[in-house]
């Protein structure tokens, strides 16, 4: 094995009952891609920079890899940079930059899936986080063969009944008669708990601090109006969509219906909104 997958998400599952309604409007599930290789040095690095950024916790610990237990969660960070206090708008900004130089500086790639609610209309639960993974394992796939690799999946646990059918969603697409569609990945997605995983703590902060933010503000900002959409969101999107473009694990491939070449992998968007709109507008300069 010489890559692991690590893979969280930030918003809820329910629909979306009005455009006034203090339900999450977004669903985002993330998936880092990271070199087993580095894993070491990535885990040691997040350490220093939980320190760096939280001295407290270090003081009363009996050892320094005890820190991993104690966790800032990603949608944390997102509230103090919407914060009124500069200081902790501050500090979290420049805690996402440190924890995106660490995943730039040791190769990691990043596969996302974004769905966008319409209020007042329905969202199939159970259909949208399992065809997210199936999605997510197919390009995890493509990545593996590019680098002629194999890997593991560690998703964040959650309850059991819901393991169990994502497990088994990527288990009748291993061993179906007509042959393994993820032939590079070595079994099904294993459940960790985040206080035990850098991996997951790091995808826990993309997800939540990063793109949950990000696209309640690109597409949910002229159509939802409740606490999950805010206007200070802009400046996570204008420090970090570039570096997050520069993550994704994107590649060309033949459209199976007309034959003609597409990208596939990388951040996509379902816009239950307005229909038409692609993760391509999240890149764009305003």
């Amino acid at each position: 094995m010489k890559h692991i997958l690590y893979m969280d998400e930030a918003g809820c599952l329910g629909v979306l009952p009005s455009s006034t309604s203090n339900v999450q409007p977004v669903f985002c599930l993330a998936a880092l891609i990271i070199p087993q290789k580095n894993l070491l040095d990535i885990t040691h690095e997040f350490l220093t920079l939980k320190r760096e950024f939280n001295p407290n916790y270090a003081q009363n610990l009996n050892h320094d890899l005890d820190l991993i237990l104690y966790e800032i969660k990603g949608s944390n960070i997102r509230s103090d940079i919407k914060s009124s206090s500069r200081n902790k708008s501050r500090r979290s900004i420049g805690l996402i930059d440190k924890t995106l130089r660490i995943l730039e500086k040791y190769e990691c790639k990043l596969l996302a899936r974004g769905f966008i609610k319409e209020p007042g209309g329905s969202f199939e639960s159970n259909s949208v986080y399992t065809s997210s993974v199936q999605s997510i394992c197919l390009d995890y796939n493509h990545f593996l063969d590019s680098v002629d690799s194999t890997g593991i999946i560690i998703a964040d646990s959650r309850k059991k009944a819901q393991n169990n059918k994502v497990s088994h969603s990527i288990f009748t697409k291993k061993f179906k008669q007509s042959g393994d569609e993820f032939p590079r990945i070595l079994e099904m997605p294993v459940f960790g708990h985040s206080e035990n995983h850098a991996g997951l703590q790091i995808s826990d902060w993309v997800v939540s601090s990063l793109l949950f933010p990000i696209m309640s503000y690109v597409y949910c900002s002229e159509y939802v109006n409740n606490i999950h959409v805010n206007p200070k969101y802009k400046v996570i999107k204008d420090n970090f969509i570039d570096r997050l473009k520069g993550l994704q694990y994107r590649y060309k491939t033949k459209d199976p219906n007309t034959g003609k070449d597409c990208y596939k992998g990388g951040i996509t968007v379902s816009d239950g909104i307005l229909k038409s709109r692609s993760a391509g507008i999240m890149f764009k300069i305003n």
